[in-house]
């Protein structure tokens, strides 16, 4: 246990990471003063980024019946994502954190790192069921914080209709070569191929991602001949009419929209778009990212940590590991995932998912073979790889660069 209160290690590193968060403006529910130091012994804070969820929701019930089984109170506030990260580092700095706190998977190594969480060797967390590729995103220098509450990755979603005008049998889909040769069938047909976004910011590496990595690329080496490949495919895609020019300005949303019109056999999106899918008034399937050879494609994880900050009392942390046990517990995992849209961190809960949603097995699969963004320990110097990221996606695919020479630049920007 810690009997203080950690020095923050707050670093311009650290600044930037919460950018990758999001940029939306904040919105709490709770008064200004949230922290432990406005709590008296018998109610605990929590904090989480689910403004959209009011008091009267499953969530909220859920977060005041484990406050009720650990035998306090709960006094909750909800803010938009980036706004809660920030808000975690300025409360620590004041000792005055919230008692448990979710946030977003990659800003876990970076609180991590300034000192504000608390190990789980520390708080005395069980993760042991956690799958070991989710857990990871909240893992730095070899100490892990916290637990994730679910995940959500991307896959592709595929128009029915589409495909069997353009004579393709969605089981053929099985690699790149594969996926490539039904986009060409698509067109031919008359139709549109694949949708995606490559936009300049965090939305267009996450989206970029599974092809980087389905190549076997490495985050360490941007300028890699598999990186390169993954690149190349995209930009071979623009040449040749199989994802529009729009591609460059898409966002996750815009992409969809896109998709939505029917006239397009493939779109790279997210379980978030599942109640929009359907709503679109089409058949539609979905299959995880190909991997280059086949198999499936690592994509990013997105998704929340339950985390326990550091306090200067360490006589709440009992209370507080309580609190996260009957969060992230088997019984209560699944209403909470489906409440989040999430795919459940556990197999034994992800069992219970397909059984009730026989349609959430390619997530299923997704999230199995999905990476952290900030896995394989890079923490806070990820933000800066995947800025050199978007850039070289954006230089290739604008026809400024070439992929080898977009990615040459990028890895040598990060050096």
């Amino acid at each position: 246990m810690h009997s203080s209160v950690r020095r923050l290690r707050l670093t311009v590193a650290t600044v930037t990471v919460l950018a990758v968060a999001g940029t939306a403006t904040a919105c709490s529910s709770g008064a200004s003063s949230t922290g432990t130091k406005a709590a008296d012994s018998g109610t605990y804070t929590i904090w989480d980024p689910y403004p959209q969820f009011d008091q009267s929701s499953a969530w909220a019930k859920l977060l005041d019946a484990c406050g009720t089984k650990a035998g306090v109170k709960i006094k909750r506030t909800a803010f938009d994502t980036s706004d809660l990260a920030n808000k975690a580092l300025l409360a620590a700095q004041q000792d005055n954190s919230a008692d448990v706190l979710i946030v977003d998977n990659p800003v876990v190594s970076t609180l991590a790192e300034a000192g504000v969480l608390t190990t789980t060797e520390d708080n005395k967390l069980d993760t042991s069921k956690a799958d070991a590729n989710l857990l990871a995103a909240g893992q730095s220098g070899g100490k892990t914080y916290g637990t994730p509450i679910g995940a959500n990755t991307l896959a592709l979603y595929y128009n029915k209709k589409v495909l069997k005008r353009a004579g393709v049998d969605i089981a053929s889909v099985r690699d790149w070569k594969s996926l490539t040769a039904a986009l060409a069938k698509v067109k031919k047909a008359g139709k549109k191929g694949i949708t995606f976004s490559a936009i300049g910011t965090e939305e267009g590496s996450f989206q970029f991602l599974p092809w980087f990595w389905g190549a076997g690329a490495k985050l360490t080496e941007l300028d890699s001949s598999q990186a390169v490949s993954g690149l190349a495919l995209w930009n071979d895609w623009l040449k040749n009419g199989y994802a529009p020019n729009s591609v460059l300005n898409n966002t996750q949303t815009t992409s969809w929209q896109e998709f939505a019109t029917g006239d397009y056999a493939f779109s790279e999106n997210g379980t978030w778009q599942l109640a929009n899918a359907k709503k679109a008034g089409f058949d539609y399937g979905v299959i995880p990212v190909p991997a280059a050879d086949g198999g499936n494609a690592a994509a990013p994880t997105g998704g929340e940590f339950v985390t326990i900050p550091v306090q200067g009392k360490t006589d709440r942390y009992p209370t507080s590991q309580k609190i996260v046990t009957c969060l992230t517990s088997t019984d209560n995992l699944l209403n909470t995932d489906t409440t989040l849209s999430y795919v459940a961190p556990t197999a034994e809960v992800q069992d219970k998912q397909i059984a009730a949603n026989a349609e959430l097995k390619p997530w299923v699969d997704a999230v199995k073979a999905a990476k952290g963004r900030t896995s394989d320990d890079l923490g806070t110097k990820y933000p800066k790889i995947s800025e050199q990221l978007w850039k070289a996606v954006q230089s290739a695919l604008s026809g400024s660069k070439s992929p080898k020479d977009a990615l040459s630049a990028a890895q040598s920007a990060v050096k």
